[in-house]
């Protein structure tokens, strides 16, 4: 029977690829707990020996070092506010979760849960204030209550409804899966779930609980009513699927990996039987014992037809899987390479990825920008808690923006004589120097032109 803690059909569709994901991300204890899930136990393979090959398999490590390396091209700077973010939102920033995390950091953060998912949310919150003590404004603020933004795992946005108003989807419900840990008796503690369940300008919290016949339910434990007439959700997307969906950006990755995890452990194997040699006995009777040891001999009556040798393995099998893991290697090297490429048609070496840089409109650029985009969204929900009009952006400077940061005379010449010329505006010569880092870049180009076009002159031209 369906109750508030069902999920969304399309939740169901996206957890088999958020599974990889997390398992991949678990490293090689976690892939080790997982056990038959991504390490099949072979037909008529005995469990103990299951268990050792198990016990000694290792993952490497490529999904998630190529995930952080890609966090990296796009946090080559920390996050800046720019010049238009109001005093009152900037000085939020230090402190932009309530948990102590800087803004940049925070950024960072949720970038991250986005390229591992796909997506990830973050919801834009206000303590509640008892309105029968606080009266005013100032009241409000000595109680320290101020915008604060929660990072929420995609994993926990179980249910959600929406429509099109004025040609833009927006929500109009969301469920959000918590787990809360309340003091007990003495030093015990103890994890409740929870349901939050959210509409435009309410919010109730659902608590899992048994009842007399030990059946479990979900009961309505607390309400209120916000000041919002919206849900203040923003959503982050890496590789969009649907509103609300979303898939790994590094999926087919992953899938290599979890092959290469496999072949590792056939490979490993292997080794193992390959690097013991068989002693092998010819014209032994039936009945006969043979011992071996440094103190004792063997007799034999025909040495055509009797004996002893070792036998080892020749090599081939051995050969044949070192090939395909490094195949697979390669494979998975190209596959997240891809997110650099501006066409995703082809691939390119390792040795070409290590130099590469992002390419301005590749996959990861863009996803930089969606960054900056929604960033700009959180801030600006925060201003409008704080009755101001604007919340500014944010410049997120990537790999490719530092690098340009090198002062270029050709390309700074090149903008001169083109504004000299007449054929490109003043504020266009302005945003071109802006990219060269000649002008401060968290500037608005707007006010840059302003200030020189009211400088006021002086006999020394200073």
């Amino acid at each position: 029977m369906p109750d508030i803690s069902t999920p969304n059909l399309d939740y169901g569709n996206m957890v088999q690829a958020w599974d990889i994901n997390d398992a991949l991300m678990g490293g090689t204890l976690y892939m080790r707990q997982l056990g038959k899930t991504y390490l099949p136990m072979w037909p008529k393979e005995d469990k103990d020996a299951y268990k050792e090959r198990l016990a000694v398999a290792t993952l490497l490590p490529a999904y998630e070092e190529t995930i952080k390396q890609n966090i990296g091209r796009v946090f080559a700077e920390p996050v800046q506010l720019k010049e238009s973010v109001p005093d009152g939102v900037r000085e939020l920033a230090p402190n932009i979760d309530l948990e102590g995390n800087r803004f940049d950091v925070w950024a960072q953060s949720l970038f991250g849960l986005a390229m591992q998912y796909g997506l990830a949310h973050a919801l834009v919150d206000y303590p509640r204030v008892d309105t029968e003590q606080v009266k005013t404004k100032a009241e409000e603020k000595a109680t320290g209550a101020r915008p604060y933004v929660t990072m929420i795992n995609p994993r926990q946005v179980i249910g959600w409804k929406s429509k099109v108003t004025g040609g833009k989807v927006v929500l109009t419900e969301l469920r959000i899966k918590e787990v809360v840990i309340e003091d007990g008796d003495d030093f015990g503690q103890k994890k409740i779930e929870q349901i939050r369940y959210l509409r435009p300008g309410s919010v109730q919290l659902h608590r899992k609980s048994t009842d007399a016949q030990g059946a479990a339910n979900w009961v309505l434990h607390e309400e209120w009513n916000t000041s919002r007439d919206d849900i203040p959700l923003v959503t982050l997307y890496t590789k969009r699927t649907g509103f609300m969906c979303g898939t790994p950006p590094l999926l087919n990755m992953a899938l290599l990996n979890i092959k290469h995890w496999q072949s590792q452990s056939e490979q490993d194997n292997v080794l193992h039987v390959a690097r013991v040699p068989l002693l092998v006995v010819y014209g032994l009777g039936e009945n006969e014992e043979l011992v071996i040891g440094s103190s004792s001999a063997t007799a034999f009556d025909d040495r055509q037809r009797q004996g002893l040798e070792y036998v080892e393995h020749t090599g081939a099998a051995i050969s044949a899987g070192k090939e395909s893991l490094a195949d697979l290697v390669e494979q998975m090297r190209q596959a997240g390479a891809k997110l650099l490429r501006t066409e995703n048609t082809s691939t390119k070496s390792v040795d070409q990825t290590s130099e590469e840089t992002m390419q301005e409109q590749s996959p990861l650029y863009t996803m930089a920008n969606s960054l900056e985009d929604a960033l700009a969204n959180i801030l600006q929900i925060m201003a409008e808690y704080l009755n101001l009009p604007e919340g500014g952006s944010v410049d997120v400077r990537t790999e490719l923006d530092v690098e340009t940061k090198e002062f270029n005379p050709p390309a700074a010449l090149a903008i001169q004589a083109l504004r000299q010329g007449g054929d490109i505006r003043r504020i266009d010569a302005i945003k071109s120097l802006q990219k060269l880092n000649l002008i401060d870049a968290t500037m608005d180009p707007d006010k840059v032109l302003d200030e020189l076009l009211n400088e006021v002159p002086t006999l020394t031209g200073e």
